[in-house]
């Protein structure tokens, strides 16, 4: 049975690192440029959302919590942390893409970043008091992988610990590499949390039309949850 797992685990592995590699050399770097006046309001959104619901909670992270990033890439939420005063040795991440992990590595050489995936985190029970889960398992197409990882997370998580969730609540049709987490399907991930689950971000094409000119504009759109496309849960491992 095992075997038949890591099988399967395998095969999701590759396929995901052959979607980074599409994208890299398919999708134009400039889109997603830190510049960009869409990529700006989605960032400020989901960090200030996040900074609000994590306090809420009662487990904003503070310098000496242990954190950790399942699916880093090249920096992910790891300098946010940073920006809300945590130091480098609070920080650890897993992530699947060598090539990413190194780009991370030189940005926080002192944080402790690995190269692997999550379906076995390599650290033990009750370690972190905050998981982050960014646009990570709508890339993970299999659902008992999924699972797999969320158990994982669970596992490494201190009871009265978090989990900080992005990603996707809606299907791209013109994305098929990509699979949504609903509300349902993210509470039955981390059964073993309660939290918050809110709607965030302005639709992305939506976004990158309107924002270049007019931010007002945008910012009233993204209040409509009609237009939100993402999901952002803080979730907290029940003691």
């Amino acid at each position: 049975m095992r075997g038949n797992v890591d099988c399967v685990a395998t095969e999701e592995r590759r396929r995901i690192l052959a979607e980074y590699r599409r994208r890299e050399v398919q999708i134009d770097h400039d889109l997603y440029a830190p510049y960009q006046p869409a990529e700006m309001l989605m960032r400020f959104e989901r960090k200030r959302v996040a900074a609000q619901e994590l306090f809420k909670a009662g487990i904003f992270p503070r310098p000496g919590d242990q954190c950790v990033e399942i699916g880093y890439g090249t920096l992910g939420w790891l300098g946010d942390l940073i920006s809300w005063g945590l130091r480098e040795t609070d920080l650890h991440g897993i992530e699947l893409d060598p090539d990413r992990a190194a780009r991370a590595k030189q940005i926080l050489p002192l944080a402790d970043l690995r190269i692997g995936d999550a379906t076995e985190l390599p650290w033990d029970r009750n370690t972190f008091q905050l998981a982050i889960a960014s646009t990570v398992f709508t890339s993970i197409l299999n659902p008992h992988i999924r699972y797999m990882v969320a158990q994982e997370i669970i596992r490494v998580l201190k009871p009265g610990g978090g989990v900080l969730w992005y990603d996707f609540r809606f299907n791209n049709p013109a994305n098929p590499h990509v699979r949504k987490v609903d509300r349902k399907e993210l509470k039955d991930l981390f059964s073993g949390c309660k939290g918050k689950i809110r709607s965030i971000t302005l639709a992305p094409p939506i976004a990158r039309l309107v924002a270049t000119k007019s931010w007002s504009l945008a910012t009233v759109l993204g209040c409509v949850p009609f237009f939100r496309t993402h999901l952002l849960a803080v979730l907290v491992k029940e003691s």
